[in-house]
């Protein structure tokens, strides 16, 4: 069973991971977020966070498929 934080985190992040897959990055970096409070250490999050915020600054074009590209190795 998981806990009350681990749903709370949870619920961040489904909302976060809708809001990013709609390219409502700002939006989805805020959501992210909030889950990281409860959770800091959560990878996925993390991860999120750092793609909303290079997705934010330099958005894909109105056509994009979703796929992340990444630019650093």
């Amino acid at each position: 069973m998981l806990s009350e934080n681990k749903k709370k985190m949870l619920e961040f992040y489904t909302a976060g991971l809708k809001l990013y897959k709609e390219m409502k990055f700002k939006e989805a970096l805020e959501s992210f977020k909030q889950g990281l409070l409860i959770s800091p250490d959560d990878g996925p999050t993390k991860l999120y966070v750092a793609r909303c915020t290079e997705l934010y600054k330099n958005p894909p074009s109105a056509e994009w498929d979703g796929v992340f590209t990444m630019t650093t190795k």
